[in-house]
């Protein structure tokens, strides 16, 4: 897709490389103003909040193991289960897309980097403060918030200080989302490489210019829902306090107007990483670009009108359950296409499966099935049946973990040798995927019949009946955990520490800019940028 006219790319790239000083020590982190240094930034703190949110989730499924009350109080349990919804949203899952755009997005248009840099320091440097203050809320007087990661009152209303640390922490992170997002629309519209239309972008820039629109749009809402919160919780305002003459459903409102964009904020650029991945390794070009370009901003679109579907039991009229149940039905259709046109490109093509590749065909079977889940509940009879149940749990894990996750480790995989100028080892990386891959299913399936059967989320104790299929997800949640540890040391870290150095071109079918610079990716890259014909 991507020739380049008779400028040799790579020598381009090396050109000014000891021009400029590159900065040493901790000035060259601190003081980062590179792409690839801050996109570098951007995925280890995503990795260490990933598993921190990890521990608090296996501590739940540690409580979980068994009927009755084994490890921690209720109320330790409701902060566990908080913690682990926003430390996995705003600290893991987020920032490690920001990274990837980071890293990926002027090399994949030519830019020699981001557009604002400084301004892009500043947005990653806000992270690490924002989570200091959200882990940190466990070591207060009352504890971490326990108000479930929607923050829904009136139960917000009542926590003790961790709730504030919890606002002030969604605060500075929903300011650094809003910069980023600047920063990659800027980029992407501003500094593409002569003859790179915007018809020829790689996909992946297509799915995070759309989604950094989105961010723009909804983290305001955000901001708006938790600053009513603080007021009403300290200076007497009564927006959703009933007495008052407030409305509690009213924050459910404000923010599922946020949420339910932002489930697709955390999806949009994972199908931008699979549509990158897959014509790669089947060796085709990615069938019916401009449907996926037309697909991911009419996804983008819809999710404006779908928040309610979150909403079903709040005793809303009929009508509004109808328009609710259609539009969220309708959003199936563009997703629909997405997948149909991944499995196009995979036919008759000549595939290979390496670690990418079996991550991206996961990614595609697994998040189908959470895509399915999310049609029934979109059905508001069965909905206001299994609301609050595991089978709600179930449903959005299959697209968050099988989804976002799991391109995310499609895109490591598939980029890092262009990262670290090394190849990781394949065989590591089968084995991390087929652990993930089975131990997710084990651990996640049963609890569609969980919640059919009745289990309610967020409590630290269940009926008997429900033992045996809690202590199955609970052992494969141990060993889901032990996948991502095994990906750290055999896997992650061998491919920074060395290995069998990469080619400029690791992957035979990989298309795009950014294949065209050595690997490792050099400093300043691209200073006098490519032509495109």
């Amino acid at each position: 897709m991507h020739t380049t006219d008779s400028l040799d790319v790579s020598h381009a790239g090396h050109a000014h490389e000891h021009g400029h000083d590159i900065p040493v020590g901790w000035r060259r982190w601190l003081l980062a103003t590179n792409h690839k240094d801050i996109g570098t930034l951007y995925l280890w703190f995503s990795f260490s909040m990933f598993l921190s949110g990890g521990v608090l989730a296996l501590l739940i499924r540690a409580e979980l193991f068994q009927p009755g009350l084994q490890l921690f109080a209720p109320e330790l349990y409701n902060q566990f289960v908080t913690m682990h919804g926003l430390v996995m949203v705003f600290g893991a899952i987020m920032p490690a897309f920001v990274g990837f755009a980071n890293w990926m997005i002027p090399l994949q248009v030519g830019a020699s980097d981001m557009a604002f840099a400084r301004m892009n320091n500043f947005s990653f440097w806000l992270l690490p403060p924002a989570a200091v203050l959200l882990m940190g809320s466990f070591f207060l007087g009352g504890g971490a918030t326990g108000s479930g990661w929607t923050l829904y009152p009136p139960l917000s209303l009542q926590m003790g200080a961790g709730m504030d640390f919890a606002i002030f922490a969604i605060h500075i992170m929903g300011i650094s989302s809003i910069m980023g997002s600047i920063n990659i629309i800027c980029t992407i519209l501003n500094m593409r490489a002569p003859g790179m239309t915007l018809m020829k972008m790689p996909m992946f820039c297509w799915t995070w210019m759309i989604t950094a629109y989105l961010l723009i749009a909804v983290m305001p809402v955000l901001a708006g829902a938790v600053t009513m919160l603080l007021t009403d919780r300290h200076f007497g305002t009564t927006f959703f306090n009933a007495a008052g003459g407030g409305d509690p459903v009213m924050f459910q409102h404000i923010f599922w107007f946020f949420g339910h964009p932002e489930v697709y904020i955390m999806i949009l650029p994972a199908f931008g990483i699979i549509s990158q991945v897959i014509p790669a390794f089947s060796r085709k070009p990615l069938f019916g670009y401009a449907s996926m370009v037309y697909a991911t901003a009419s996804i983008a679109i819809l999710s404006f009108i779908v928040w309610a579907h979150h909403m079903f039991t709040t005793g809303m009229p009929v009508t509004g359950q109808l328009f609710f149940m259609y539009a969220t039905m309708l959003i199936a259709v563009p997703t629909g296409v997405k997948i149909f046109n991944w499995i196009a490109t995979m036919w008759k093509g000549s595939m290979t499966f390496e670690t990418p590749m079996l991550f991206a065909i996961g990614f595609i079977l697994v998040f189908t099935v959470g895509g399915f889940s999310g049609l029934i509940l979109a059905v508001s009879p069965i909905d206001i049946q299994v609301h609050d149940t595991y089978y709600v749990i179930a449903h959005f894990h299959y697209v968050l973990v099988a989804g976002s996750l799991f391109a995310l480790f499609s895109g490591f995989y598939y980029w890092v040798p262009k990262w670290t100028g090394f190849m990781y080892n394949e065989r590591n990386g089968q084995i991390h995927f087929w652990l993930s891959l089975i131990s997710f299913n084990v651990a996640f399936f049963p609890m569609h019949f969980l919640g059919l059967a009745g289990m309610p989320r967020r409590y630290a104790d269940y009926p008997a009946q429900f033992t045996d299929f809690n202590l199955i997800a609970s052992v494969a949640a141990f060993v889901f955990g032990i996948a991502q540890v095994y990906f750290l040391f055999a896997v992650l870290l061998p491919a920074i520490k060395g290995g069998k150095p990469a080619p400029a071109m690791p992957w035979d079918g990989a298309q795009g800019l950014e294949w065209t610079v050595p690997s490792p990716a050099p400093f300043h890259t691209f200073e006098t940028p490519p032509v495109i014909k």
